[in-house]
């Protein structure tokens, strides 16, 4: 839209003050920073009146592993009574699993200390006030933050422009098939068909007017392949179903995709680390697809519209073949009123710790490039 394009840092614009909510030390030392105690809640940013956040940059350590899954992150436009959006602190910024790794995409950035500096330049407009909060989930100890928001005060509000959305989900594990001692890893791979989205993984269900225009999703595949190489986590399509495709769950949906690697925009089952700025693979950590994997994908240039309701959902495997730990958050700008979201209980957020045992390497194997086939 025409307030963010390149020549808005050179147009003179009077109507627009900057702001900024921070931590700084009223004292005039170095302690920049807040302290969150457990079940402590920290207003970030409170304002009234109409504007718009264009940046937010936090920091935070804590002696407590899992932090970043422990922190709720909350933000309400216009007086909502319930949050817009409302994600762990980490997940917000584009890579779950607790943990944060260094990465850059155009509206979300991880920068270094290894991904410790959290960014995010979606812009995120208000016509009556804005309110950003922390809430500490932590069992014990206190969680250290610093945080500098950028936002801009204006003179009239912009009706049209959405207010921003995010939601996190999980489903741990997803409900695959139970897979019999003898069946060979390419029957479980690429047998069976699917028409339908039910007992996909869901990453959005909203109803009202906007446009979806990105998620991260996040798996941890607990399957081991009988044969080194085949345990490719990845063959589910994304489906995504917009106003009456939603409603009645018709079928095919608008968007239909051809495999979880396609939809991220990469190739034949990728495990190198990669960072654009619409989409990567941020997190890969183990050998034959093992351990934390994180992807994101940005729909800034070809958001999917909706007016009245959009379900985005990918299957686990092909066919919904797989019983993986999938988690994700979904971001979408709409019109208010916006469907209220809760988020689950701390202790059915945190990562598995049951990496499954990795077979010995077995010669032959296929390499990742023939799993697609």
């Amino acid at each position: 839209m025409e307030d963010f394009n390149w020549f808005s840092f050179v147009r003179v614009d009077n109507s627009r003050r900057s702001r900024r909510a921070s931590s700084w030390d009223r004292t005039g030392g170095n302690l920049d920073r807040i302290s969150l105690a457990r079940g402590q809640t920290a207003t970030l940013l409170e304002t009234e009146g109409a504007g718009c956040v264009t940046h937010i940059w936090i920091t935070s350590e804590s002696l407590e592993p899992l932090w970043l899954r422990k922190l709720v992150l909350k933000m309400y436009w216009d007086g909502a009574s319930t949050p817009c959006v409302v994600t762990p602190l980490g997940d917000f910024f584009g890579v779950g699993h607790a943990t944060s790794t260094t990465y850059s995409s155009l509206p979300m950035v991880m920068a270094p200390r290894d991904g410790s500096g959290l960014n995010c330049y979606l812009p995120m407009p208000f016509s009556t006030g804005a309110r950003i909060e922390v809430t500490s989930e932590n069992d014990v100890t206190e969680t250290r933050l610093y945080y500098n928001i950028d936002y801009e005060e204006w003179d009239s509000p912009r009706e049209d422009l959405g207010r921003l959305h995010a939601w996190w989900n999980r489903q741990n594990p997803t409900d695959g098939i139970v897979e019999p001692p003898e069946m060979p890893d390419h029957t479980f791979q690429h047998a069976d068909t699917n028409l339908s989205d039910e007992g996909n993984y869901l990453i959005l269900d909203a109803e009202g007017s906007g446009q979806y225009v990105g998620c991260n999703l996040n798996i941890h595949p607990l399957r081991n392949s009988k044969i080194d190489g085949w345990n490719w986590y990845g063959e589910g399509d994304e489906m995504i179903f917009v106003d009456d495709d939603a409603e009645g769950t018709r079928w095919p949906p608008t968007l239909h995709g051809t495999g979880t690697e396609d939809y991220f925009n990469t190739a034949w089952g990728p495990d190198e680390k990669f960072d654009s700025p619409f989409f990567g693979l941020t997190l890969s950590q183990g050998h034959n697809f093992t351990g934390y994997i994180s992807w994101y994908r940005w729909h800034l240039l070809d958001p999917v519209r909706f007016s009245r309701r959009i379900r985005v959902s990918i299957e686990h495997g092909h066919a919904n073949r797989r019983s993986d730990d999938f988690s994700s958050t979904a971001y979408w700008y709409q019109l208010e009123p916006h469907t209220p979201r809760s988020i689950l209980p701390v202790h059915e957020r945190l990562p598995r710790a049951d990496f499954p045992p990795l077979p010995p390497p077995s010669p032959g194997g296929p390499d990742s490039e023939a799993t697609d086939a």
